[in-house]
């Protein structure tokens, strides 16, 4: 892997990074007590054309990599994370149509979802599957041309104000696993309706609501990839969507550590500035360097994957390592803000809360040990 971006890459992120220190940080506070779905910033980050960096030009993206989309993604979630979840959450929906639709599908679809014209949501999670996803409920019956689903999907990022969903269904329960099947929704389907949106520890603008089918009919034509295929897309969607989250987490501990080497640089103690003493520096040096391997690590598996290279193992180290991280800077950015770090007038308040929802998404931190655990034995050397 190559460690310098080309100037063509560094004036790519150069425009960003203006765009987020213009447009996201100076409001991200703001749009967090707003308890309500980040439209206007939405809008923005669509006018740059951001939202479809690894999608090819033929279908409205840049037709750029995911290397591109990961330092993009990570910008974002540091000048405001809830933007920045949107912005990753709304690839779950885009990348298995990129990657498993049809050429048909991918005209009526992935062009909204890449200029921005429609937002996307991933239908996985329900309340009896979750970190075990091959127990999907949530039927599709075929009937006729159609298939009628009727389930429930809970926790889901976006859902309710996005208008493009990746569903995963169980065409045919009598075979388990087997019959899961991924299908394409479009926000209005009859028999398609929202749940409540949850009231979280964080992230209070950003909507996770309940996907309700009640006997919803959903065209044939809409199946993505092929009928019994659908738990290859939630795999695959999955392993993209563990780099999404590691770009996220980098990009929080990015946030507290600034805020945190800011603050020590003008808080007083004892008649000098915190920032002279050494086990602030100690907090300081260690934070930069976790930040710093959770960020190679997930930059390693965007290139990966951009070289069609296997990154299962590397997007689950990336997801792991990023999520401990945030968890652990955020928290260290409180202890440097003191008594001053638990009032919500400093951002690093935030920010811990924030962080914990790395460990949870997309995989428990003990599911990406057991997905890194599985594939290290795999190709490990047998014993003769």
């Amino acid at each position: 892997m190559q460690f310098a971006f080309t100037e063509e890459q560094q004036e790519l992120f150069s425009y960003v990074q203006e765009f987020c220190d213009e447009k996201l940080k100076p409001f991200a506070a703001e749009t967090d007590k707003a308890h309500e779905y980040p439209w206007d910033k939405v809008k923005q980050v669509a006018e740059m054309d951001l939202f479809g960096i690894p999608v090819p030009e033929e279908y409205g993206g840049a037709g750029l990599g995911f290397l591109e989309w990961a330092v993009i993604g990570e910008l974002m979630s540091a000048a405001c994370t809830t933007t920045g979840a949107v912005y990753g959450a709304h690839m779950l929906a885009e990348y298995p149509i990129l990657f498993f639709g049809t050429h048909e599908q991918k005209e009526k679809y992935l062009t909204r979802l890449a200029t921005g014209e429609s937002i996307g949501g991933f239908g996985l999670t329900e309340p009896m599957a979750g970190s075990d996803a091959g127990s999907v409920r949530t039927t599709a019956i075929k009937d006729g041309d159609d298939y009628v689903l009727n389930g429930t999907k809970i926790f889901i990022t976006n859902g309710g104000d996005a208008e493009i969903y990746v569903v995963i269904a169980n065409a045919q329960p009598e075979r388990g696993m087997r019959g899961i099947t991924a299908f394409i929704l479009e926000k209005g389907m009859p028999g398609f309706e929202f749940g409540k949106n949850e009231e979280k520890m964080a992230y209070k603008s950003l909507s996770n609501r309940e996907l309700i089918f009640n006997d919803c009919r959903v065209p044939a034509e809409n199946v993505l990839h092929k009928p019994g295929r659908g738990f290859q897309v939630a795999m695959e969607t999955l392993r993209v969507g563990r780099i999404g989250m590691a770009i996220g987490a980098v990009g929080l501990a990015q946030a507290a550590f600034d805020a945190a080497i800011e603050y020590a640089q003008v808080r007083e103690q004892f008649g000098e500035k915190i920032a002279n003493f050494q086990l602030i520096q100690m907090h300081l040096a260690n934070m930069a360097t976790e930040i710093e391997a959770g960020r190679l690590l997930t930059y390693r598996a965007a290139w990966l994957k951009d070289q069609g290279l296997a990154f299962e193992k590397e997007a689950a180290m990336a997801k792991l390592k990023t999520s401990e991280v945030a968890a652990m800077v955020t928290s260290t950015a409180v202890q440097v803000h003191g008594g001053y770090g638990y009032c919500s007038e400093y951002p690093v308040e935030r920010y811990m809360r924030e962080a914990k929802l790395f460990e949870i998404v997309e995989g428990t931190s003990e599911i990406q040990r057991l997905v890194i655990a599985n594939q290290l034995l795999k190709d490990a050397p047998r014993p003769q």
